[in-house]
């Protein structure tokens, strides 16, 4: 019976410490599912960006909403990883709700129909709202490893924007 345990113990173990969290690949999931699951610092930083926009506080709500949707519907698939010395790639395919369809159109509907419409912003949040088609994306993640430690290199605008579904 000791010797079962003892075998279970090691092997969970091996399993655990088998499993290397400190690779460029695992940076990027790490990256990609905090927007999925919503962390603190996601939010914050989309807070402080809504709260640039032009929009009644209702509207900011509202388009807070939207995002966050937007990113818990967030999907994605690894297709590569390359390491070369401290740099490494990863590319990713992700598949996001596509918003920027949906203010190009709500942009184009709104300039011809002015009189019709109220308020642009409301009229454009509630056809973000009834948003269902995806549209994929590649995005290639760049990192660095420092003292061993992969992390992740700033990433540009409109890799950002991709993520958003604003591209």
């Amino acid at each position: 019976m000791k010797k079962i345990v003892i075998l279970f113990i090691s092997l969970i173990i091996i399993t655990g410490c088998s499993k290397n969290i400190n690779t460029p690949t695992s940076k990027v999931e790490e990256f990609l599912s905090r927007y999925q699951n919503l962390d603190p610092t996601v939010i914050e930083n989309l807070k402080s960006n809504v709260d640039k926009e032009k929009m009644s506080k209702n509207q900011k709500k509202k388009y807070e909403s939207i995002m966050e949707h937007q990113y818990q519907n967030l999907s994605y698939k690894i297709n590569d990883e390359d390491i070369v010395d401290q740099t490494a790639t990863v590319k990713v395919e992700i598949e996001v709700l596509n918003y920027s369809y949906s203010i190009m159109n709500s942009k184009k509907y709104y300039e011809s129909h002015k009189d019709e419409i109220e308020n642009y912003n409301d009229y454009k949040l509630k056809q973000l709202e009834q948003v269902k088609d995806k549209i994929k994306y590649d995005i290639t993640f760049n990192l660095t490893q420092y003292d061993g430690v992969w992390e992740l290199d700033e990433i540009d605008n409109y890799d950002l924007q991709k993520i958003h579904g604003l591209y």
